[in-house]
């Protein structure tokens, strides 16, 4: 049994996906299959029920996971004492960021961090803001840049870069846009775009639509704040966005949503137990972000 196997074994299934796991350890599909298949005869017992679409864990997989998560966990920590008895900064950090991301801070941060430190390799992983999170409670992100709603995701580290309110971005001629503000009942009298389910943004949203019972029809989803904004240009409908968001298109008219009390939040966050190589990226990271008004 090597380290190598527990590693694949736990991105499959936390992935519930061969060729998703294979991406995040940076090997092909068929390399994660053959070590799986490996490690099962090793242990005389299948892991996977490779019969559904997804790769779904036996109840031998289901109780063997939290003791690979264990011993991956205690690797780590054998490398991180003996590297910070020898001041040595190496290895891999995998930061995590949103699809589609445009934050260029996080960007400056981690090519100061690698000026100083380049034995140590980045990885870059973009999901939407859920999964980040998820990622980064189990370990396989280091540190995350995401959008939640309201509060910073429970038992992790945070560091809030901003935390703001919700705009409705139309063009200058729209109906709204001759308004100061505007509720959500008279926002959802119109086509929305809107950032995709797992965003912070679109966290907000929903649940501030549900407080004040209404239902908003959803026209057309983007990743990218910025694609969110050129389609409300173009009169594809009303775009729902953070404030800073909105103010990077001169173009749109921002109108705040009055009855939206949850703000919108925008944070990095880490697990406690950071290791060297993270201790040594988080004062890059806290001088690339301010703390944002509040």
């Amino acid at each position: 049994m090597e380290l190598r196997q527990l590693e694949y074994f736990v991105a499959v299934a936390e992935e519930a996906n061969f060729t998703r796991a294979a991406e995040r350890v940076h090997i092909s599909q068929s390399g994660v299959s053959a070590q799986i298949r490996a490690l099962e005869a090793h242990l005389g017992t299948p892991l996977f029920d490779r019969s559904a679409r997804t790769a779904r864990l036996t109840a031998a997989g289901a109780a063997a996971l939290p003791h690979a998560r264990a011993a991956l966990d205690a690797a780590t920590a054998v490398r991180r004492s003996v590297d910070e008895i020898s001041g040595v900064l190496r290895g891999r950090l995998t930061v995590g960021m949103i699809t589609g991301c445009e934050v260029t801070p996080l960007f400056d941060a981690l090519a100061a961090f690698h000026r100083d430190h380049p034995g140590i390799e980045i990885a870059l992983h973009e999901d939407n803001s859920d999964r980040l999170v998820e990622h980064t409670r189990a370990g396989t992100v280091d540190i995350a840049l995401v959008g939640v709603a309201g509060e910073p995701p429970p038992g992790l580290d945070t560091h809030v870069v901003i935390s703001e309110g919700l705009v409705a971005a139309v063009p200058p001629d729209h109906p709204l846009a001759r308004r100061a503000r505007a509720t959500l009942a008279q926002l959802t009298a119109y086509p929305i775009v809107s950032l995709p389910l797992g965003t912070g943004i679109r966290g907000v949203f929903d649940q501030a639509c549900a407080a004040a019972g209404v239902r908003p029809r959803i026209a057309l989803q983007a990743t990218a704040p910025g694609a969110v904004a050129d389609l409300a240009v173009r009169g594809l409908g009303v775009a729902v966005l953070s404030a800073s968001m909105a103010r990077a298109h001169a173009e749109l008219r921002a109108v705040p949503l009055r009855d939206v009390r949850i703000p919108a939040l925008l944070a990095l966050v880490w697990r406690p137990a950071a290791g060297p190589a993270l201790r040594a990226l988080l004062p890059h990271c806290r001088a690339a972000f301010p703390p944002g008004p509040h």
